[in-house]
C-alpha cells in the first residue's frame, strides 16, 4: 500500500507510478466542478501520477471513489466551495482548498498534497479550505453567509408546511372568538391538522440554529445547535414571557458552531478521541451553550419584554399615527421574538377593556411581512432563488391568515436587507390603521379577520395592509438589488435605473442582431444568414443540440446583459423558443445568483425554462472579450448558451455543461475554436466535444 507520506514526484516507492485522489465540488455544483476536475487530471498526467477524481456536481456524484482507490492513494485534494465528509479519508493527507484553486493551480496542489496533514476522519473539509478566501478573489460568499443560507433552507419546508397547515385549518374549522382570536374547536378534525402545523412551527427554530451550527461545526454542532435554538424559542426556560424567535435561533447557531469549532482545536490523549465527536463535544458544547442562554442571554430578553410592555401602557395617550406606527415596528421587527409578542399582547389585552384600536392597528401590521416579502418575489424574480420564490408564494398564502412568521426565513436569510423593509412598512400600515380608527375584536390579524367579520373599518383596514405590503416589498427589492449589485462590484451599473427591457420583438425578429447598435459585424453575418436558408441538412454537434444555424462568428453585443440577448435571439431562430423575453429573463436570473463567467475566456450562460420547446445550444465569439465577472478576471470571448425547457427529462442542461466545461479546460481546443475563420470551421472544431 501506498504511504500516506509519499514524494510529491511522479514515481512512488519501488518505481510504481504515485496515485492519488481528488473531490471537485462548487456551491451550484455545475461548471467548475468539471473545470478543476479536467484540471487536475491534466496536470496529473502530465506529472505522470495516475489520479482519479469524483465530482460532486448537481447531477449526483460521478466517477465515485472506491474503498480500494482511497486506500491506495498517497494523497487527497479537495477543491471544494462547499462541505465534504472527511471520514472516508481518515489517515490519509487531505489538502483542502477553493474550487478555483484546482482550475488555476493544479500542478502546485500536487505538490502540497504530499505536505498536507492527515484527516482524523469523522468531520468534514470547510467550503474552499484553508485557500478559498484567497482563490476567490472576494467573490465567494463567507463561511458565516453560507452557514445562514444552510439554516435557512433547511427551515423552510418546516415554515412552509406547518404554516399552510395552520391556515387551512383556521380558515376551514375556525371562527371568531372575542377571547381566543380565531380559535378551533377542541377535539375536532381541523384541531388535529392544526397542531400538526404547529408542531412544524415549533421545530423551524431549533432546525434553523442547528443547521447554522452543523455548516460550522460539521456534525459534533448539529445538537447543540438545535437545542439551543429551542432553549432560545422558550421564553418560560428565563422567565419570559415570549422566546427570542428566529434572531435568538440565529445567534444559538453561530455560538454552537464556533464553540463546537474551538472545543475541537483542545488536544486530547489519543484513546479519547474517537468519543469526542459523539459524546464529549456534543454534551459539553450543548451544557454550555444552554447555560449561558438562560442565565447570560436570556434575562436581558425577560427584562426587555416587561419594560416594553410597561412603556406602552404610557403610549396610550399619545396620537394614533405615533402608536400604530411604533406598534407597526415592533410587529414587524423580530416576529414571534419578544418584541412582536410585547406589542401583540398589548393590543390583545385591551380588547376586554373595551379599547380595539390598538388591535386593529396591529391586526393591520401583522400580515405586511409575509405579503410584502411574497411580492417581492413576484415583482423582481430575478433577485431570488427558486425555492425562495417557491417560498413567498407560501408566504403570500400565510400572510392571508395573520401568519407573520411566513416572513421569517427572508430575514433569516437577508436580516440586513429584510428586517429594515418590514418594519418600514409595519410601520406604515400601523399609522393608516390608527388614523382611520380601524378596531379588531379579536386577537388575531390579517385579511381572514376582516373577512370573518371581526374588524370595523374593513375597507381601510385593507387600504393600510396594502400599502404597507407595497412599502415592504419595494423597499426590499431596492435594498436586496443595492446589495447584490455591491457584492458584485456592479453598483456602477445602471445605479437607480429601472431594469432594463429584455428581448423585444425587434431582436427577436433580427435572429441575432443588435438592434442596430453595431454594424461592424454585418458582412461577417451573412454566410450564418445563408447557412440558416439554404440548408436543409444542418451540421450538428452535442447530439444535434448545437447546428450552424445556432453559431456567430461574432459578437455585436459589448457587455454581457446584451450579449445574452443577441444569444437569446440566435436560438430562438431554430424555431425551440416560443418566448425570448423570459429564455433571458431566466438567463439573467442565473446570472444573479452567481457568473457564469467561468475563467480561460469562457462564458456559458444557462436557462432552465418552458420558454424553450427543446434542448438548443448556441455559440459565439468575442473578439475583444465581453465582462462577465469570472474568478480569473479575463474578459469571455468564447460564449456558449444552453436552453433546456423545464420538463427535459432528468438535468440535461447540467450535462451539457459538464461536456463544455470538461472540453474547454484543453487550451488547444480554445485555440482552434478562436481561431476557426467562419461557420463551417467552428462547427468542425466543436465536433471534438464527445
Amino acid at each position: 500500500m501506498t504511504s500516506p507520506g509519499d514524494p510529491a514526484a511522479g514515481a512512488g516507492a519501488g518505481g510504481r507510478r504515485r496515485k492519488l485522489v481528488a473531490v471537485t465540488a462548487c456551491p451550484t455544483g455545475i461548471a467548475h466542478t468539471y473545470m478543476a476536475a479536467e484540471k487536475l487530471q491534466q496536470a496529473a498526467d502530465d506529472l505522470g501520477i495516475d489520479m482519479k477524481v469524483e465530482t460532486q456536481g448537481s447531477i449526483g456524484a460521478e466517477n465515485v471513489l472506491s474503498d480500494n482507490d482511497v486506500r491506495e492513494a498517497g494523497g487527497v485534494i479537495i477543491a471544494a466551495d462547499k462541505e465534504v465528509d472527511l471520514e472516508r479519508f481518515a489517515g490519509k493527507r487531505v489538502l483542502s482548498v477553493g474550487v478555483a484553486e484546482g482550475i488555476h493551480h493544479p500542478e502546485q496542489l500536487i505538490e502540497r498534497v504530499a505536505a498536507a496533514p492527515m484527516a482524523s476522519g469523522g468531520g468534514a473539509a470547510p467550503p474552499g479550505g484553508a485557500a478559498s478566501a484567497g482563490a476567490g478573489g472576494g467573490k465567494e460568499r463567507s463561511l458565516t453567509y453560507k452557514a445562514l443560507m444552510n439554516g435557512v433552507s433547511y427551515m423552510i419546508p418546516f415554515v412552509v408546511v406547518g404554516g399552510l397547515l395552520i391556515a387551512i385549518s383556521l380558515s376551514l374549522g375556525g371562527h371568531t372568538d372575542p377571547e381566543g382570536g380565531l380559535v378551533i374547536p377542541d377535539g375536532s378534525f381541523w384541531m388535529r391538522v392544526n397542531q400538526i402545523g404547529v408542531i412544524g412551527f415549533t421545530l423551524m427554530i431549533p432546525i434553523l440554529s442547528g443547521y447554522i451550527a452543523y455548516a460550522i461545526g460539521d456534525r459534533p454542532a448539529l445538537v447543540p445547535g438545535m437545542i439551543g435554538g429551542w432553549i432560545a424559542n422558550d421564553g418560560s426556560l428565563y422567565d419570559s414571557e415570549a422566546g427570542a424567535g428566529f434572531i435568538g435561533a440565529i445567534v444559538t447557531g453561530f455560538l454552537a458552531g464556533y464553540l463546537v469549532l474551538w472545543i475541537k482545536k483542545v488536544k486530547v490523549p489519543k484513546f479519547a478521541q474517537p468519543i469526542m465527536p459523539i459524546i464529549v463535544i456534543p454534551i459539553v458544547a450543548t451544557s454550555a451553550l444552554g447555560l449561558f442562554f438562560i442565565y447570560v442571554i436570556g434575562k436581558p430578553i425577560a427584562w426587555v419584554f416587561e419594560h416594553l410592555t410597561d412603556w406602552l401602557s404610557g403610549m396610550t395617550a399619545s396620537s394614533a399615527i405615533v402608536l400604530g406606527a411604533i406598534l407597526g415596528l415592533m410587529i414587524a421587527f423580530d416576529m414571534g421574538g419578544p418584541v412582536n409578542k410585547t406589542a401583540f399582547l398589548f393590543g390583545a389585552g385591551l380588547i376586554a377593556t373595551g379599547n380595539q384600536t390598538v388591535m386593529g392597528m396591529c391586526a393591520a401590521a401583522i400580515p405586511v411581512m409575509p405579503l410584502g416579502q411574497g411580492l417581492a418575489t413576484l415583482i423582481r424574480r430575478r433577485l431570488y432563488s427558486q425555492q425562495e420564490r417557491e417560498t413567498g408564494l407560501a408566504a403570500l398564502f400565510m400572510g392571508f391568515f395573520g401568519i407573520s412568521e411566513g416572513a421569517i426565513p427572508f430575514a433569516a436569510a437577508r436580516p440586513a436587507q429584510v428586517i429594515p423593509a418590514n418594519m418600514l412598512g409595519g410601520a406604515v400600515a400601523g399609522a393608516i390603521a390608527g388614523v382611520a380608527g380601524v378596531e379588531d375584536a379579536v386577537p388575531h390579524g390579517g385579511p381572514i379577520v376582516a373577512v370573518l367579520g371581526a374588524v370595523g373599518g374593513v375597507a381601510l383596514f385593507f387600504v393600510a395592509i396594502a400599502i404597507g405590503a407595497v412599502v415592504t416589498a419595494l423597499a426590499t427589492v431596492s435594498l436586496v438589488d443595492i446589495s447584490e449589485r455591491r457584492r458584485r462590484g456592479e453598483s456602477a451599473l445602471r445605479g437607480g435605473e429601472p431594469e432594463p427591457a429584455l428581448v423585444g420583438a425587434v431582436e427577436a425578429e433580427g435572429a441575432g442582431t443588435a438592434g442596430g447598435r453595431a454594424t461592424r459585424q454585418v458582412a461577417v453575418e451573412a454566410p450564418a444568414t445563408t447557412a440558416a436558408t439554404g440548408e436543409d441538412t444542418r451540421a450538428e454537434v452535442l447530439s444535434g443540440y448545437l447546428t450552424d444555424r445556432t453559431v456567430k462568428v461574432q459578437l455585436d453585443a459589448e457587455d454581457k446583459e446584451f450579449a445574452i440577448r443577441e444569444m437569446a435571439a440566435l436560438l430562438a431562430a431554430t424555431g425551440n423558443v416560443t418566448d425570448p423575453e423570459e429564455l433571458v429573463r431566466t438567463a439573467l436570473r442565473r446570472e444573479a445568483q452567481g457568473t457564469t463567467g467561468l475563467g480561460e475566456e469562457i462564458a456559458i450562460p444557462h436557462a432552465k425554462t418552458d420558454a424553450v420547446t427543446a434542448p438548443t445550444v448556441g455559440f459565439a465569439r468575442s473578439a475583444d472579450g465581453i465582462e462577465w465577472g469570472a474568478l480569473d478576471g479575463t474578459k469571455a470571448k468564447l460564449i456558449f448558451m444552453i436552453a433546456v425547457p423545464d420538463a427535459a427529462a432528468g438535468d440535461e442542461h447540467l450535462r451539457i455543461l459538464a461536456l463544455l466545461s470538461r472540453k474547454l479546460m484543453d487550451a488547444g481546443f480554445r485555440e482552434r475554436l478562436m481561431a476557426a475563420p467562419d461557420e463551417p470551421s467552428i462547427i468542425e472544431v466543436l465536433r471534438e466535444i464527445q
